[in-house]
Parts: structure tokens; C-alpha cells; sequence
């Protein structure tokens, strides 16, 4: 985990998957339980996300919802956000370009 003003970033490279997605998972739970109400996953370096990670990022975004806060992505593969747009996830996550620009939604 990083941080970008204050605010928890895990920093996802690679495949999200059936092997990988439980770490994902740990990581961002552990933000939650020690009282981040807010976090962005980022997505940019990632060329595979699987059922298993996107699982994953649903059960972290509910985690979040149910204690007050959110989750948001950083999605810049065309391949990934088709994974979101085909689930019609699009609406549930708010997904951005950049960490910046997901750490700032409620700022403007």
C-alpha cells in the first residue's frame, strides 16, 4: 500500500486472479479495518483481471459501503475496463484515469 494525500493506494501490477486476488484482498480489508474510509485499488499496471479479482474488488466495495466509506479504481486498460463494462460494474465503482483524479472525486 502506498498513499496519495492521505488516502490508502493499493497498487496492483500484473494478473488479478485466482492466485493473486487473496492478497488484494487482505490488504484492502486491512485499510478498512483500521479505519481508512476511503481507498483507491490501482488498476493501471494490470493486463488480466479474472472472476476471482473481480469478486474480490466487489466484496472490498461492499466492506467499504457497509462502514460509511468507498472504494475507487484506476482502470487504464482497454481490456480491463471491458471486464467492468461487460459486468455492468462501470456504475457501482467509481473508476478513474488516475490515483490523483480518484483521491479528488469529492473534492471538487
Amino acid at each position: 500500500m502506498t498513499d496519495h494525500e492521505g488516502v490508502p493506494v493499493a497498487v496492483v501490477s500484473g494478473e488479478v486472479d485466482f492466485g493473486t486476488a487473496p492478497r488484494l484482498r487482505d490488504a484492502v480489508v486491512k485499510v478498512a479495518t483500521d479505519g481508512a474510509r476511503l481507498a483507491v485499488v490501482d488498476l493501471s499496471e494490470v493486463q488480466f483481471l479474472d472472476s476471482t479479482g473481480l469478486g474480490v474488488l466487489v466484496a472490498c466495495l461492499k466492506r467499504f459501503r457497509s462502514l460509511g466509506g468507498d472504494l475507487r479504481l484506476v482502470v487504464t486498460s482497454d481490456r480491463v475496463r471491458n471486464v467492468f463494462e461487460i459486468t455492468g460494474l462501470t456504475t457501482a465503482f467509481g473508476i478513474h484515469e488516475t490515483v490523483a483524479a480518484a483521491v479528488a472525486q469529492d473534492r471538487r
